[in-house]
């Protein structure tokens, strides 16, 4: 652990000490969110950035040693491991490194130079390397065999090419030169497949057709787009140095000694190791490190956008009366109360073309609106969003609020099995009708139920490591959950399954345990579930809330290791904790200094008073409701100079996608920003932040939407 925590403290510019703890608190199987919010005396205060670097840094350099294990392993058992080379493979600090090392001495299939080698035309190899005056043809001379086939000098010579190939190609050294050229010069080049020019899908990569950019300033969505036009057969890629001549020279130069007869020879091989095994294998190594890269970029955009999204505002708990728009198949209706439970459903089609169908369904509204004492009306943003919207806004009567509620990934839950289990023998569609009344009373409770891929909040999702954007995306959904706490009594077993130290199992036995014994009267009832232990209690408690219990900093994120020290401060200033927290007169004359202990500093304390002045805070802001404008409702209806409100949906690396209610969300592209330059577009958007926007061209054909929110 020592070396593992100075190697990351240096790294990542912070103490040893801090890394240490986190390290052991990880080790004893403590979550993210518990050591940034309950350990801080312990970390230094490291936020959970701090918190989920080391614990990555620190798998990447366990995986290392993992590998240098099983490489030394390797190398004893074919006798193969001199004291040399374990000291070298020993201080790899990095996988390439390690790699390289261990290359030459990697089983492998037979290879030209392998074959030669049988041949036993490895000295001749030798000799040659040497660039002595003795003339090539003489050496191989020697070693003319037809048993062993090797007809003529020239054929002897080829095979010790071969070996100087192989042997220049596995050079550490050469490696490392050629890499780090590769990396500064190389030029990602890109064509179109002959004859797949005029193929319709095609045309998305026509800007790639003819394309070639350095690759180190390529940006990850168009390193992304032109690997996915390869994949999909469109697009020939290249990836090697601008100048391959410079490159040759450079290998060359490492291992010719002269211009003599043997030099050339030895140049030679050296040209064919670069072009038929070097320059391929780096070529290869850096679309991985450029896949890397994109992927990492677009992970993180997706991080943040989902972040935004599942911490948007929450509408809170009203009675809702949700709408699952369509015209054909008609708007599905369901009213909740507010706990989020379903109370009715139905079916109205007030886009039939038939007055008798539209008053129908006018009724319908407003009977079902008065009798379950709606407080707000939540349309999905889908087919047929901004008609039933302009449809319940217009009815004579109608006095409760509409909102539009993106409804990506409805649909996804409504065919889950979270969906299947709540909702047994109701369609489809209405359950996506209670999934978007529920996102909008509360988005973070509704959205874990839905894979976040689903959520369309993503930059080439589907292209990038999956198992790296599933943790990522993981950690993010955690991180939102418990920085706002659950609601112990009423949380969905999805959302509980989030919580620090819980997972699946544990939710599922919460959930049960909840149905057959009624609420939790207290956090400490918590040891009674099935299987939750007390070092899961010890993970999960700070961060389940109880309203309205025995105890009231159960209603709080003070930690119940924390009571003690909060009951002594109650009964230092002569009251009692619920007084304690009602009073800010009795709060101001606490000195923390004086309940400073070994495990509880200022800094734990500190937020224990901010706990005590607002129990159990939202750190989402407040709702605000939001409306498109009316009479825009397609891409028809736009016009260029307009100037739209709009919700921002999406953020990429190039711009933000906004949603001005036309059925086709428009792109504001990074330069369109600002009135200044914009590096990352988050500097200036979030998303479901609700922007003004003016068009600058709309291409109804390819269902393109250019915007701006620059100013005149």
């Amino acid at each position: 652990m020592q070396n593992y925590a100075s190697i990351i403290a240096q790294e990542l510019n912070i103490r040893p000490q801090q890394t240490e703890a986190v390290i052991r608190l990880l080790d004893e199987d403590a979550t993210v969110p518990f050591i940034a919010r309950y350990r801080k005396e312990a970390t230094g205060s490291l936020d959970e950035v701090a918190v989920t670097a080391i614990r990555d840094r620190l798998a990447a350099l366990k995986e290392l040693d993992k590998r240098r294990e099983a490489i030394l392993a390797s190398l004893e058992e074919r006798g193969l491991l001199t004291p040399e080379l374990r000291a070298k493979v020993e201080a790899a600090d990095a996988l390439t490194v390690l790699e390289d090392i261990y290359l030459p001495y990697r089983p492998k299939r037979r290879t030209r130079a392998s074959m030669a080698k049988e041949r036993g035309l490895e000295p001749l190899a030798d000799q040659l390397a040497r660039q002595d005056r003795t003339l090539p043809e003489a050496m191989a001379a020697a070693y003319v065999d037809a048993e062993k086939g090797v007809p003529d000098a020239e054929a002897a010579l080829a095979g010790a090419r071969d070996i100087l190939a192989e042997r220049f190609a596995e050079d550490q050294p050469a490696r490392e030169r050629l890499r780090k050229l590769f990396g500064r010069e190389g030029l990602m080049r890109s064509k179109a497949v002959s004859g797949k020019e005029e193929v319709p899908d095609a045309a998305k990569y026509r800007d790639y057709f003819a394309w070639d950019e350095p690759a180190a300033q390529a940006p990850s969505h168009r390193i992304l787009a032109m690997f996915r036009g390869e994949e999909e057969g469109f697009l020939r890629l290249s990836l090697r140095p601008r100048n391959e001549e410079q490159a040759q020279d450079l290998l060359a130069r490492l291992f010719v000694r002269n211009d003599g007869p043997c030099g050339r020879e030895v140049r030679a091989a050296a040209l064919d190791g670069y072009g038929r095994l070097l320059a391929p294998a780096l070529e290869t190594e850096l679309r991985n490190q450029l896949k890397q890269r994109a992927d990492a970029e677009s992970i993180r955009v997706f991080a943040e956008n989902l972040r935004q999204l599942l911490l948007a505002p929450p509408l809170g708990a009203q009675n809702i009366l949700a709408v699952d728009p369509g015209f054909r198949t008609g708007c599905k209706i369901v009213c909740l109360n507010r706990e989020g439970k379903l109370l009715e459903y139905a079916t109205i089609n007030p886009h039939a073309g038939s007055d008798k169908a539209r008053t129908e369904a006018g009724e319908t509204l407003l009977r079902l609106a008065k009798k379950h004492g709606a407080e707000v009306a939540a349309v999905g943003n889908g087919t047929a969003g901004r008609e039933t919207e302009a449809f319940i806004r217009a009815l004579p009567g109608w006095s409760i609020p509409v909102v539009m509620v993106s409804e990506s990934g409805a649909s996804v839950y409504s065919a889950s099995e979270a969906a299947r289990a709540e909702f047994p023998d109701l369609d489809l569609t209405y359950r996506g009708a209670v999934s978007i009344g529920r996102r909008l009373a509360d988005p973070l409770a509704e959205l874990v139920k839905i894979d976040p891929k689903a959520i369309g909040v993503g930059q080439y999702q589907h292209d990038v490591n999956q198992s790296e954007l599933k943790r990522c995306l993981d950690d993010v959904v955690v991180s939102c959950v418990n920085a706002v706490g659950v609601d112990l009594n009423t949380a969905s077993e999805q959302l509980l399954t989030y919580v620090s130290g819980l997972g699946p199992t544990l939710a599922r036995n919460i959930v049960a345990h909840r149905h057959e014994n009624g609420p939790f009267q207290t956090r400490r009832d918590l040891l009674k579930v099935p299987r939750l232990g007390p070092k899961a209690f010890e993970q999960c408690s700070g961060f389940l809330r109880i309203r309205d219990g025995k105890q009231p900093l159960d209603a709080s994120a003070v930690h119940p290791e924390a009571y003690a020290v909060v009951e002594r401060m109650a009964k230092d200033t002569g009251t009692t904790v619920r007084e304690l927290m009602q009073s800010p007169e009795r709060r101001k004359a606490i000195r923390l200094s004086d309940y400073v202990t070994d495990k509880l500093g200022l800094p734990t304390l500190t937020d224990i008073m901010k706990e005590l002045e607002k129990p159990g805070r939202d750190p989402r802001g407040p709702f605000k409701p939001f409306s498109f404008a009316e009479g825009v409702s397609t891409m028809q209806d736009l016009k260029q100079g307009m100037k739209l409100p709009g919700i921002v949906t999406n953020i990429t690396a190039f711009g933000a996608f906004v949603d001005i209610g036309v059925h086709q969300d428009g792109l504001v592209h990074i330069s369109q920003l600002a009135n200044r330059f914009v590096r990352d577009p988050n500097e200036v958007v979030k998303v479901h932040q609700e922007v003004l926007v003016t068009v600058l061209d709309v291409d109804i054909p390819r269902k393109r939407i250019s915007l701006t929110m620059r100013g005149e």
